[in-house]
């Protein structure tokens, strides 16, 4: 089984963080077009989506949304790439940054994830 991972970036990019989900195994749901972020619980709930990640200036807004609509447990605010790993390690479904589009981001969240959750993508 893949591990599925929305990922909606405000401006409409997100292409680094994708490459690094599948460069860990993952699939990659990339949202496109700018406001994307907003749109990252409904894309997840719509994929059954294992988790998802949510940019943008504050680095909330897509993942407040879709802890609203969905209950998905969440992280926001984040910053760096080991804050997501501790917030995918303690149990979030749906984690917020601000602008951190990186290949390294997506493969250690997928990796973590795999880790915590050992009967997905296997």
């Amino acid at each position: 089984m893949t591990i599925k991972v929305v990922i909606g970036h405000r401006l409409g990019k997100g292409q680094r963080v994708a490459e690094g989900v599948r460069e860990a195994g993952g699939e990659a749901i990339l949202i496109p077009g700018v406001g994307a972020d907003m749109k990252v619980g409904d894309v997840m709930h719509e994929n059954e989506a294992d988790f998802g990640i949510s940019f943008c200036g504050s680095g909330g807004a897509g993942a407040v949304t879709a802890n609203t609509n969905y209950g998905y447990p969440m992280e926001f605010s984040l910053r760096t790439v080991d804050a997501g790993v501790t917030a995918i390690r303690n149990g979030a479904k749906v984690v917020g940054f601000g602008f951190l589009d990186q290949e390294e981001l997506g493969r250690r969240l997928v990796e973590e994830y795999r880790k915590t959750h050992p009967e997905a993508g296997s």
